[in-house]
């Protein structure tokens, strides 16, 4: 899925219930973590959440897998996934994610306290 599908799909949605439902069900698609890799490593604080994070790179181009014991975060970190996954190191700054929220809808509808901890899941990877 591209960012552009996701807007798409977000901009068809007529109501906030839709696009949380639609949310919720993007989180699912996320592969579970192993146990073992749900260690204190791997999780990212900030989140109200339980938040964990794997990256691998391949050619030059960075890949991210995300878990939460939160369906709606889950879905969060799927979209964040689809936004950075295939990018290079360079371009992993440059990306306005709550810009991208805003497109689909999102921005509005977090909560102070998801922000941050979606402002601490981009700080990790910008800080790559």
């Amino acid at each position: 899925m591209t960012i552009d599908e996701l807007i798409n799909n977000f901009n068809i949605l007529d109501d906030w219930e839709e696009k949380y439902t639609y949310l919720i069900d993007l989180g699912k698609q996320l592969a579970p973590f192993d146990e073992k890799d749900k260690t204190d490593e791997n999780r990212i604080y900030g989140c109200s959440s339980s938040v964990w994070w794997k990256y691998k790179i391949e050619n030059g181009k960075f890949y991210f897998n995300f878990d939460s014991d939160a369906l709606i975060v889950k879905g969060l970190l799927f979209i964040i996934s689809v936004i950075f996954n295939g990018s290079e190191k360079t371009q992993l700054k440059n990306i306005d994610v709550f810009k991208i929220f805003d497109k689909l809808g999102l921005s509005s509808h977090l909560s102070n306290q998801r922000q941050v901890g979606i402002s601490s899941v981009i700080q990790k990877i910008q800080n790559l």
